[in-house]
């Protein structure tokens, strides 16, 4: 079974940079864009406002993932917003993203709010398939095409 629990800086240190690599490789390639020290500052302050939005994902008391969510302005409307969705390579396809993604759901859901958003690269099929099959449109690209704006709705069935 897994459980959440908001994100220890000192404790999830390497797991937190490890886990935000690995993403960044399988979206762009690279690590280019990467900062270790301006991603654990962003970290510790995000967590300050959404602590049950940053949160590490556990199995067995070992990390297999990590969600990064909060609460964003858009178009003049408040969405939620996945900044991060991660799953450790091993655990893809166990059916433990699920568990992620109805994690995310209803902490927007108490926040109140009915929509979310997330930005994904083009060439990570994976992860584009996993978000429309829970729903989620491609509302197009941004960052020079560099990344997919996607959005969803928070169903009452969730």
């Amino acid at each position: 079974m897994i459980t959440f629990r908001t994100i220890d800086l000192n404790k999830d240190r390497t797991s937190l940079i490890n886990f935000r690599k690995d993403s960044f490789i399988v979206s762009f390639g690279n690590l280019v864009g990467f900062h270790e020290g301006s991603y654990l500052a962003y970290v510790l302050e995000k967590i300050e406002q959404y602590p049950d939005g940053f949160v590490m994902a556990e199995l067995d008391g070992k990390a297999v993932g990590q969600l990064e969510l909060s609460v964003k302005e858009y178009q003049g409307r408040k969405i939620g917003y996945v900044h991060l969705f991660y799953l450790v390579p091993a655990q893809r396809g166990s059916g433990i993203g699920n568990e992620l993604f109805t994690y995310a759901m209803n902490f927007f859901k108490k926040l109140g709010l009915d929509e979310y958003h997330l930005r994904v690269a083009p060439q990570n099929h994976r992860a584009r398939r996993f978000y429309e099959k829970h729903g989620m449109k491609e509302i197009g690209p941004e960052l020079d095409g560099k990344v997919i704006r996607m959005q969803g709705f928070i169903t009452t069935s969730i």
